[in-house]
């Protein structure tokens, strides 16, 4: 016989394709195959179509294409016998799918098998149908399904309940068809039908509102009797189960009480009886029992239940946890996590329990049971749990340390009840694990530490301690260098002692020592040995004694090929070798750094909240202005005051603006020439900001009375004819007599005495101005219309319309703004987000400007317009000082 023929049998067929020895063997095989299969389709061979057909079914199988015969399996669907029938359904489940057009053409012969006398011609129609049905389908035969819901045969029932199961997701509208058969059919004795009705009560239920509540009302209490037998039910052979009559039926049945009782108390109260029963009565040394019980501690917590049958349901969870199984365990955990929300009480009773799986080999179970840990947390245990996860942290897996240590340090961080009792366990975790933890872990450290004045001299020697034998921490050593900097002579000179504390002496040497060692650590970075040298600068000023050996330490890092660490060494070489007298002033005491503004930025703010306000758009609305201001960094300070503290302003400009530098004012006693080495004076900020010219040249000190560099309460005597001419001639200053010929760096800003300004008129108010072009960048173009509120001068009211001349779109526009403390800013939403282009549309925006010192100074503005081009980001900046000078 020719092995290829249509009389080969399937089996030979398989066994020529289990004998090739490579893929191209294969090919030829299924290759001659399907043309034998073809020849014998073009024949109309009738009496080997089945065969051919399952021929087909495996030859798919193995991923070749089989299209050419899907039309078989109408013909075997059509043919009267039902081995014929048998083999075409199962090609038309296999070959097709609901998505085939001609899939529309079995609907008739389906319609007829449904109808047909012999129940296992059923079975098969109920069978594809269930399996293929596509909406139209669904539509033409779910009346034949619904009465078959009521055959005789058991086995055709429960076949038509999957059915309509698959017709009531294609057609949600027909659900109400079912509802009364699937009612009786949850009255049914054999176990099959009454898994099959169970879920198509589950199935109803979520498609249809008005079905959950009939189940609600007429089922609940039957679904509970079913239950209630299954549970006490005497032993069956058919359904036993390790000893458990029916595991599957009864999970079925807690699911479909669990959707009945959800939100609904009465309901609830019908199933409260059977779920202790079945909580009690299941044994759980077997499998099959852990699956019920999880099922009915899942359903207890999903009704409206009492508090008792919830804390039975969440001590049947501790039992999981003591499991040897570790899916036990897990699911444990994911359902304790649920159930903290709803009696976490009852949780924390098995706190041990779930600290010990934090110690698990197995690490989902290990990272699961650490997140729950950190939800068990509270204001009344934190002391506990923080000890047992630190002590946890010396023994963990590296693996598991970063995990672990962010955990702890969002615990202390969150719930510590004292700042001595934050700052100790900090530092237990940066000595255990400083490798593992964010910047903004040790940073927030140092917050909390510029905080805590009366703990400083503790800090600081714990610190000391800490860095002798977790030198290799970076986090250590970087907290410990910068509190030897600042608070190096509480160190030496045993200040601020607690009774808690140990004697500890500590020679300036020894502090030195310390510094010395951290910054010639080879595993030291390049932020680490910045912060050593800056820690050296300040302890030369408090080690007065020692700063020729400071000195010394500074001056190895001039060869550095780290260009910060040579310009940081060069620089603060200078000031302790030749400004001696400016030391002093620049090394004071760190200021209290604000906790509540650190926080905000860490919260993804950026600024502090407490003056900044996000509205849509993304634009910055001021409510006040705590923030430096843009064109008047100076400020009218006694003569011998500290340096005052501007990190939120330069924080907030750094965050609004992109300016990269600290901003500080120079101390007036220091005069013109001694500003500080290594940062930007108030000169080159302003210059940044402005972004004209270049620094001016340094001026001879006439007295040591001079003028502050950035303030901006001098007055030059010569006119000026705009905002920038005094910038023009930078290099080369005015002598002012009696001072530091400094000149006022922005004199076009201030009033002008030889020509005072005219006092505001009453017929102005109210009036409005030319329009003026604001800004303007390439294809971008920003406009300002300025109008004036009647009987309020001060007030400028402006209109800000932007357009694009390009061809493109720009997206996600954002338009921020930041003017000098004088003035007060108010924005309004922006009209859209989107600018079209081609100047067929425009945004609009409205801002109004409050000018304290209305005649005295002029409006000006820094902006920054954001938007997506093509998807990529794109940024413009400006200064805005063409405004009309009488606003």
């Amino acid at each position: 016989m020719n092995p290829f023929s249509s009389g080969t049998r399937l089996r030979d067929m398989i066994r020529a394709i289990r004998a090739c020895k490579t893929a191209a063997e294969e090919r030829a095989v299924v290759r001659k195959e399907c043309a034998s299969i073809r020849a014998a389709v073009s024949d109309n061979d009738n009496d080997y179509r089945h065969r051919n057909l399952a021929k087909l079914m495996f030859i798919h199988m193995l991923g070749y294409p089989t299209h050419f015969g899907q039309m078989e399996c109408l013909k075997l669907i059509a043919a009267p016998g039902f081995p014929e029938k048998r083999i075409g359904y199962l090609g038309l489940m296999l070959l097709l799918d609901e998505r085939q057009e001609v899939l529309m053409l079995v609907t008739n012969s389906l319609k007829q098998d449904l109808n047909h006398t012999n129940q296992y011609i059923v079975g098969l129609a109920l069978c594809a149908l269930g399996n293929i049905s596509s909406a139209e389908m669904a539509r033409d035969l779910a009346p034949e399904v619904e009465r078959l819901l009521q055959f005789r045969d058991p086995n055709v029932r429960k076949k038509a309940a999957l059915c309509s199961i698959r017709i009531i997701k294609k057609v949600p509208d027909l659900a109400e068809n079912f509802v009364n058969p699937v009612t009786s059919l949850l009255k049914e004795k054999h176990h099959g039908v009454l898994l099959t009705a169970i879920q198509l009560c589950a199935d109803l239920c979520i498609v249809s509102e008005e079905a959950l509540e009939y189940f609600r009302k007429k089922c609940t209490e039957g679904i509970v009797k079913v239950l209630k037998d299954a549970v006490n039910s005497p032993y069956a052979p058919e359904y036993d189960i390790s000893g458990i009559s029916d595991p599957f039926l009864q999970i079925r049945l807690l699911r479909i009480l669990r959707i009945l009782g959800h939100g609904d108390a009465d309901a609830s109260d019908f199933m409260n009886d059977v779920l202790a029963q079945v909580a009690t009565k299941t044994e759980s040394n077997k499998n099959a029992g852990n699956a019920i019980l999880y099922e009915c501690v899942e359903t207890i917590m999903s009704i409206e239940d009492s508090g008792g049958l919830r804390v039975l349901a969440i001590n049947i969870l501790g039992r999981f946890l003591s499991n040897r199984d570790n899916n036990i365990r897990y699911v444990a955990l994911n359902m304790l996590m649920k159930a903290i929300s709803i009696d976490g009480q009852a949780v924390q009773r098995h706190r041990a329990t779930i600290l010990e799986c934090v110690k698990d080999s197995d690490a989902s179970i290990r990272k699961r049971a650490l997140e729950l840990v950190y939800l068990l947390v509270n204001e009344s245990n934190v002391k506990p749990l923080t000890k047992e996860l630190i002590d946890y942290l010396v023994v963990s897996d590296q693996d598991f340390k970063g995990d672990l240590t962010a955990k702890i340090c969002s615990i202390v961080e969150k719930l510590s009840p004292e700042k001595i009792w934050y700052i100790d366990q900090m530092l237990k975790v940066l000595c255990e694990a400083g490798n593992y933890v964010k910047d903004e872990v040790w940073h927030a450290l140092i917050v909390v530490i510029t905080n805590s004045s009366n703990l400083h001299g503790y800090t600081v020697r714990s610190l000391y301690r800490a860095i002798q034998t977790s030198g290799d921490q970076e986090a250590v050593v970087r907290v410990a260098v910068w509190c030897i900097g600042e608070y190096g002579d509480l160190l030496v000179n045993n200040i601020g002692m607690l009774d808690i504390e140990e004697p500890i002496t500590v020679t300036e040497s020894d502090a030195i020592d310390v510094i010395e060692v951290a910054i010639k650590q080879h595993t030291s970075d390049l932020t680490t040995r910045a912060m050593c040298l800056m820690a050296l600068l300040k302890l030369s000023s408090r080690f007065p004694s020692s700063s020729q050996r400071i000195k010394d330490i500074v001056n190895q890092s001039k060869g550095s090929l780290l260009l910060e660490l040579q310009q940081r060494s060069i620089e603060f070489d200078s000031i302790i070798g030749k400004h001696q007298n400016l030391r002093s002033a620049l090394v004071e005491r760190m200021p209290v750094l604000d906790e509540a503004s650190y926080s905000g930025r860490r919260g993804g703010s950026g600024v502090s909240t407490s003056g900044i306000n996000n509205i849509p758009n993304g634009v910055v609305k001021i409510v006040d202005a705590p923030l430096v201001d843009l064109l008047d960094l100076g400020v009218d300070e006694p003569t011998h005051a500290p340096p005052p503290n501007s990190s939120s302003g330069a924080n907030f400009l750094h965050d609004l603006l992109g300016v990269g530098a600290d901003i500080s004012s120079s101390s007036p006693q220091s005069g013109g020439r001694n500003t500080m080495h290594g940062h930007k004076s108030g000169t080159d900020v302003l210059l940044d900001l402005l972004s004209s010219g270049s620094p001016p040249a340094p001026a001879t000190q006439k007295s040591s009375s001079t003028s502050d560099l950035l303030s901006l309460t001098q007055l030059n005597n010569k006119p000026s004819p705009s905002p920038f001419s005094a910038l023009d001639t930078l290099s080369s200053p005015i002598p002012t007599p009696g001072a530091s010929p400094m000149m006022d760096l922005l004199d076009g800003f201030g009033p002008n005495p030889t020509t005072p300004p005219p006092p505001p008129k009453e017929e102005e108010n109210g009036r409005t101005y030319p329009p003026i072009v604001a800004f303007e960048s390439g294809a971008l173009s920003l406009m300002f219309n300025l109008s004036k509120q009647p009987g309020s001068p001060q007030i400028t009211l402006i209109e800000a319309k932007f357009t694009n001349k390009s061809s493109h779109v720009y997206t996600d526009f954002i338009f921020q703004a930041a003017v000098p403390k004088f003035l007060q800013l108010h924005l309004e939403p922006a009209s859209s987000n989107t600018l079209p282009g081609n100047g067929s549309g425009s945004i609009t925006q409205k801002l109004q400007v409050t000018n304290n010192q209305h005649g005295k100074k002029s409006v000006v503005m820094r902006i920054r317009i954001s938007y997506k081009l093509n998807n990529k980001d794109m940024l413009e900046e400006g200064q805005i000082s063409n405004f009309p000078r009488d606003l």
